[in-house]
């Protein structure tokens, strides 16, 4: 950590599942804040945020020490994914990745954390990891290597940027989460981002993003993650969507009701409580290839 604080800018941390990115990302955050450096965090793992709901990339600029709490639900700006796994939502995640990185610096932020997912692995992990880094292309790469499975990953971050790399072992110590232990982390992120309250409105089948085809069925769309944006390049936040089947109308279900024009279809259906409903493959839903 010393070495990055004395040279401050975009930090990305990599690494597999539970492999200690997150816990090390906040305490590098807490030291940048502590000592004096502002500090923001880009949380661009979409299935265990800690930083926004699930599906979402998201920014939190740290102004007070309790900004780093791992249940704080505030943000500064969200980017959408629609997905809880990278897989075949690569443009969306490094593009959200790299949007929010950059607001980061232009608001003022001399040392940007970077979050990501636990995709390391093949020929997806490092097509993944490639793009990120090229797109942000960040002044540090922290790798936290188990084994040899980062040496791809890390050849690459040496090869093609201009990031001083560091490694980091990781022990037998650091605790491996189940997937049920995951999943419930999960629903318990989208729980909490409804939890406050939701507003219903109908929502006409003509704002989303891809667009639906003729005479499609909006029964299909229940339940369906969305994100929102502002025209502008911006995600207010997500919701679900719930087909009333009386009146044969869509609404939208959010905590947030403002500043909306349009919405991006997601792939996983949930409910406000959190429980996941499963994934959804929009080409077999749109019956397109």
């Amino acid at each position: 950590m010393p070495r990055v604080l004395a040279e401050p800018g975009v930090v990305t941390l990599l690494g597999g599942i539970d492999t200690g990115k997150t816990t090390f990302g906040l305490e590098l955050a807490r030291r940048a804040h502590a000592a004096g450096l502002a500090t923001a965090i880009v949380d661009a793992d979409v299935g265990q945020s800690t930083v926004g709901p699930p599906t979402t990339v998201g920014l939190r600029h740290v102004r007070h020490a309790g900004d780093l709490e791992r249940d704080v639900l505030r943000t500064d700006a969200l980017a959408f994914v629609g997905s809880v796994s990278p897989r075949g939502h690569s443009l969306s995640l490094v593009t959200g990745t790299a949007k929010l990185v950059a607001r980061a610096r232009n608001e003022g932020a001399e040392l940007v954390v970077v979050d990501t997912t636990g995709l390391v692995a093949g020929l997806a992990g490092q097509r993944l990891k490639f793009h990120k880094l090229d797109m942000v292309r960040p002044d540090h790469v922290v790798g936290f290597q188990r084994g040899g499975e980062l040496e791809p990953l890390l050849g690459i971050a040496r090869r093609f940027t201009t990031a001083k790399v560091h490694e980091i072992p990781v022990g037998d110590d650091v605790p491996a989460r189940s997937v049920e232990d995951r999943v419930t982390y999960r629903e318990q992120r989208f729980a909490a981002y409804f939890a406050p309250g939701v507003s219903r409105w109908r929502v006409k089948p003509t704002v989303f993003m891809p667009s639906l085809p003729p005479g499609f069925d909006l029964a299909l769309l229940d339940g369906l993650v969305v994100g929102m944006e502002d025209g502008c390049g911006h995600c207010p936040g997500i919701g679900v969507l719930e087909f009333d089947a009386a009146e044969e109308i869509l609404r939208m279900v959010s905590p947030v009701s403002e500043g909306v024009r349009g919405l991006r279809l997601g792939s996983i259906r949930i409910d406000t409580s959190g429980r996941s409903r499963g994934p959804v493959d929009l080409r077999q839903l749109f019956g397109t290839e």
